[in-house]
């Protein structure tokens, strides 16, 4: 299966073939729709004008749900659209809360144990026991600062066979990532961060886009 999305992020539509159907389970050659994962969630997106109710990854292929009478059948050509600026704004956020992992981590060396990359809103959790805001002030002016020097975002396969995938930008930081990514860090924008005490020892940053 190849995966448009990693090739082209801002691809929305394509045509392709059927290439496997379990009842309303629909397999394709390729595909531009991403499926939730790392903590980014799922592109809403059409297959032949069919909504696209769900997508599950097996192995490294990506199964999509359609409505039981989608009445497709294998080698059937398909055009897959997916909402774009749904997609943007994943894009962009998780982007954002990358950049902003990277610096905490810098900071206070915490252990992140969760993320999730919304349309409106990011978040990270942590293991820390005291208040994260603290470094909210450095964060924000190291974050702007990457921001306004629209450094390339560079991504790639750092294992081909397993499909393992990270970003880059040179002569700051190359991470483990499979998500779908802007092109420059000028694209990703300013941000505000909240901070949410979730309690136990953890600590939570939530992350919104200044449009």
């Amino acid at each position: 299966m190849r995966k448009v999305f990693w090739d082209n992020p801002y691809q929305t539509s394509l045509e392709t073939t059927v290439s496997a159907v379990e009842g309303n389970n629909v397999l394709c050659e390729g595909t531009i729709v991403f499926s939730f994962s790392g903590g980014q969630e799922s592109d809403k997106a059409t297959l032949n004008g069919l909504p696209v109710l769900e997508s599950k990854i097996v192995g490294n292929l990506i199964y999509y749900t359609l409505p039981e009478d989608h009445g497709l059948s294998v080698g059937d050509k398909v055009t897959m659209e997916i909402d774009w600026p749904r997609r943007y704004k994943l894009m962009r956020l998780h982007f954002a809360a990358e950049l902003v992992l990277e610096l905490v981590c810098r900071y206070v060396g915490v252990e992140k144990i969760g993320a999730h990359i919304a349309e409106n809103k990011a978040r990270i959790d942590f293991m820390y026991s005291q208040n994260i805001s603290s470094v909210f002030e450095r964060l924000l002016q190291d974050y702007n600062e990457i921001i306004q020097q629209d450094l390339p975002i560079q991504t790639g396969f750092s294992d081909h066979k397993n499909q393992r995938r990270y970003w880059e930008i040179v002569g700051f930081s190359k991470v483990p990532c499979g998500g779908t990514h802007v092109k420059s860090t000028k694209e990703v924008g300013f941000i505000t961060l909240k901070r949410v005490n979730v309690g136990q020892g953890k600590e939570r940053i939530e992350i919104k886009l200044i449009d």
